[in-house]
């Protein structure tokens, strides 16, 4: 077989392939030896019909299968006699498929850029430390009671944050518009809920009474049809009933399973849970960071193909969220909606890719079970949830991804500049400017792949 490799345009090359005509001829005819000896046809015994009758009937289907299986192996056979490094699938052309010469083909594919790691001090970290205040529990407990808040029904006039229940009619010019009625609804007054000036004008309103409210749609509402007109809503309130927060009683703490020691031990419990709250926040805060660290610090290619496999996973996961993928066009999502957050997280993907094999890192299994029973001590048994990670395999493999991304931050941060900073517990909570989630996604997509490319 003989190869010939040549560079196209950045990251694109073309192998020239040659098969010699003996290799291809000897597997055509074997496989016809091979069928003959089963086959049967009316004058011939079985195991008896001519090759030479086998080959006019099925030789040039047996050729095109053997033609297809000789390309798809010298291909691979190509690739690791040229120590090249495919990203993707190869086109393949024939330019040569007459019988008894040898076959001739073409693959163009891209490779995988090399990455030229850069000095990670030339990356800056902040460290944002925080401590938990008897305030902030406090304040935390009381998020916590109105998330658990019922609703009374009150003989009064409606209040801010007040439910009301309502009926309404919305017109424009005298004519209902789609989306626009609503029947035995509630609505939290304050909340926002509405376009401006609706849950105003249900304020001071009691139990059988009716209002009409002219009201303009916002010039940026997301239905553009109503954008910016006027419109007038009919509204009768049904009832209006009050906020009631529970009570600080064992019932309200069992509910959070604090079976015991009342109001110490239900403190006690929003701590830790507060604590291990804004561990994971600095440690993502962290992460967030060093990923933007090393995507500013280094230029990478991105190939094309993985940048198009990145956006088919992004949208597939976006119609996800619209409903499961149900009666949406895939088309309506188009690739420019992924593509920048697509490179992103391929670029990222080869430059933590890189750092892995370059500092011969793998996932430490001390550092795996620490993540695991991290993971398991918010349940009740976490000694069942430790035993379950270690008989799947899967999920020990997402565990043991995730130990190598935090090895692959922390040699980033030890070589960075790092500055530190005392935050109250609230600051210490908000994400970055960028989206946390979204980064946190680049760097389990990146040590993922890391994985797989080792």
């Amino acid at each position: 077989m003989q190869v010939s490799l040549e560079t196209l345009s950045g990251l694109e090359r073309r192998m020239t392939i040659e098969v010699p005509a003996e290799t291809i001829e000897s597997q055509v005819q074997s496989r016809l030896k091979e069928a003959a000896k089963n086959f049967q046809m009316k004058g011939f015994r079985k195991g008896k019909v001519p090759v030479k009758v086998i080959k006019d009937r099925f030789g040039a289907g047996v050729r095109q299968e053997v033609l297809g299986e000789v390309m798809s192996n010298s291909w691979v056979e190509a690739v690791t006699q040229e120590q090249v490094k495919p990203a993707g699938q190869p086109r393949i052309e024939p330019t040569n498929l007459e019988e008894g010469k040898n076959l001739e083909f073409t693959a163009t594919f891209e490779v995988y850029p090399e990455i030229d790691l850069q000095d990670f001090s030339g990356i800056t970290i902040e460290k944002k430390s925080a401590e938990i205040a008897d305030a902030d529990i406090d304040k935390m407990i009381e998020t916590l009671r109105e998330q658990r808040k019922t609703y009374k029904e009150v003989e009064r006039a409606s209040q801010d944050e007040d439910q009301v229940n309502l009926d309404f009619t919305g017109t424009i010019d005298g004519e209902e518009f789609e989306g626009g009625k609503a029947k035995g609804t509630n609505l939290v007054l304050g909340s926002k809920r509405m376009i401006p000036g609706f849950e105003e004008g249900l304020v001071g309103l009691s139990a059988g009474d009716e209002k009409t409210l002219s009201l303009t749609f916002p010039e940026d509402y997301h239905n553009k049809d109503l954008a910016g007109k006027e419109a007038e809503f009919a509204v009768k309130v049904n009832s209006v009933s009050e906020a009631t927060l529970p009570e600080l009683d064992d019932e309200f703490f069992a509910s959070f399973d604090v079976a015991e020691g009342g109001l110490e031990a239900f403190r006690k419990e929003v701590a830790t849970n507060m604590a291990r709250e804004l561990k994971n926040a600095a440690k993502n805060n962290i992460k967030n960071q060093v990923i933007e660290g090393l995507l500013k610090i280094h230029e990478v290619t991105v190939p094309s193909a993985l940048t198009a496999n990145e956006i088919n996973a992004l949208r597939q996961q976006a119609m996800q969220q619209f409903g499961g993928g149900q009666n949406i066009d895939p088309s309506m999502l188009p690739d420019d909606l992924f593509k920048e957050q697509a490179e992103r997280r391929v670029a990222l993907s080869l430059i933590m890719n890189e750092i892995v094999n370059k500092n011969e890192l793998k996932p430490d299994p001390d550092d795996v079970r620490k993540l695991i029973e991290e993971m398991a001590e918010s349940y009740e048994k976490p000694e069942d949830v430790v035993k379950w990670y270690y008989s799947d395999k899967e999920q020990l493999a997402n565990v043991e991804a995730m130990a190598l991304e935090e090895s692959v931050i922390d040699l980033v941060v030890n070589a960075a500049q790092v500055t530190e900073s005392n935050v109250s517990y609230e600051e210490a909570l908000k994400p970055p400017a960028n989206p946390a989630e979204e980064q946190a996604q680049e760097a389990d997509s990146a040590t993922d792949d890391s994985e797989q490319d080792k």
